[in-house]
């Protein structure tokens, strides 16, 4: 029988030992704050109907592109999520009793057909929280806030940036470019930091816009007064999205000002989140030391989802935030080499006493210790050394003699001192 070529699918991946570690530990600090925040858990299905999945207030177009679908045995046309977001939105359209405002919370696997580079897998975790029945610009701040709290309990240093969709769509209206090309045109947009003037001017020509608009978007994007709200309030009388989206920043700012954040958080109107979803406010969040070129973070509000799923006239205002586990992991693996620990309180070792050494792994772990028992039989020398290398705290060795002296030796590790401790075997 020939040997199987064992391999992963390509866009996934398995984190073993240390890796999976630092994993859970980004887990564990992102929902110790959104539970803070007073967030509720939620699960949702990885597999889904294609038709909600491809809803028109889902991903758009691109992410569309990239979803996996698939056919059960009843020829159902099915689909894996691709995002937390339509999920969260199905499970308001379904509840109609849930109360308002719905703070959620999920962490959870979600799939993509798309390229695979640093930190972007086709296999990835993202841990969303989610704010619906909130008009107020207070959720968006709520949640800006999250995430610099998240940020500095995971030890890294990162600035949001922040716009309107509004505000993006109606500076777009008051420069001539036609509704049905706008989304082409954000989307275009969305691309102008990675890949500058000359090419975004370029691929815009492609969508067919006229030399005198392509010339005022041009202007507005190397005009140095554009992050002034001044300025930009000069574009109102030609756009009522215009006023509309400053309207909103404006509230926003105070919040922002008066929770002292206002430094980590950067006004950058020509950021356009690609996702067709978005309504209102919209933000990404960089590292600050730009060693990882990707968001780490993104959200933002959108307004229309679950009334648009419901197919009613009632509002649905909602507002989420998403953090890429596998993005942030990524970022920590690069700043630092960080040496291995294992989270262990003891490490039992027995020399020829296995059934005593369980006890005392048993009596530990009722204190609400983390304890291993060393299974494995090794000599004291090569237990020690594990020890060292897996950076666990005690080592706790039971042998014959200390049995009989109903006593265990605990020797801590990292100052090599050694002390007894009674034990009644």
């Amino acid at each position: 029988m020939k040997k199987m070529d064992y391999q992963n699918v390509k866009g996934t991946q398995d984190y073993l030992g240390e890796a999976a570690v630092v994993r859970r530990t980004i887990r564990r600090t992102l929902e110790d704050v959104f539970i803070q925040y007073g967030c509720k858990p939620l699960e949702t299905p990885i597999l889904n109907y294609t038709e909600l999945m491809a809803s028109k207030y889902g991903g758009g177009a691109e992410i569309l592109e990239e979803m996996y679908t698939l056919t059960d045995r009843g020829e159902r046309e099915l689909a894996l999520r691709y995002d937390l977001t339509i999920p969260f939105a199905k499970v308001v359209a379904m509840n109609p009793t849930v109360r308002m405002p719905y703070k959620r919370y999920e962490i959870g696997k979600v799939f993509r057909d798309g390229p695979v580079k640093e930190g972007r897998f086709r296999e990835f975790t993202q841990c969303d929280v989610d704010i619906a029945g909130v008009d107020s610009q207070l959720a968006e701040a709520e949640l800006m806030s999250m995430a610099l709290d998240a940020f500095d309990r995971l030890d890294m240093n990162v600035v949001i940036q922040y716009n309107n969709r509004k505000l993006l769509v109606g500076m777009l209206e008051a420069f001539g470019v036609e509704e049905e090309r706008t989304n082409q045109v954000v989307l275009v947009l969305d691309k102008f930091e990675k890949v500058g003037m000359k090419a975004v001017l370029t691929e815009l020509g492609g969508l067919g816009l006229s030399p005198g608009i392509l010339e005022k978007i041009e202007a507005f994007l190397t005009d140095e007064a554009n992050t002034s709200f001044r300025f930009l309030e000069t574009f109102v009388e030609k756009s009522e999205l215009v006023r509309q989206g400053l309207s909103e920043l404006e509230e926003l700012e105070t919040y922002l000002e008066a929770l002292g954040i206002k430094g980590k958080c950067v006004f950058n109107p020509f950021l356009a989140r690609g996702l067709e979803i978005y309504t209102g406010t919209i933000y990404e969040i960089f590292l600050a030391d730009g060693s990882i070129q990707s968001s780490i973070g993104s959200g933002g509000r959108y307004d229309n989802a679950i009334a648009g799923l419901m197919k009613t006239d009632q509002k649905f205002p909602t507002v989420g935030l998403s953090f890429g586990l596998d993005v942030i992991y990524a970022a920590m693996s690069k700043s630092t080499e960080k040496q291995e620990t294992s989270g262990l309180d003891y490490y039992i070792i027995p020399l020829g006493t296995p059934k005593e050494a369980l006890l005392v792994a048993s009596e530990y772990r009722k204190r609400g210790l983390n304890v291993e028992l060393e299974l494995g039989n090794r000599k004291l020398g090569k237990a020690l050394d594990k020890a060292n290398k897996e950076g666990i705290r005690n080592a706790v060795i039971v042998g014959e003699e200390e049995v009989r002296k109903n006593q265990v030796k605990i020797k801590e590790m990292e100052s090599g001192e050694e002390r007894v401790e009674s034990f009644d075997f």
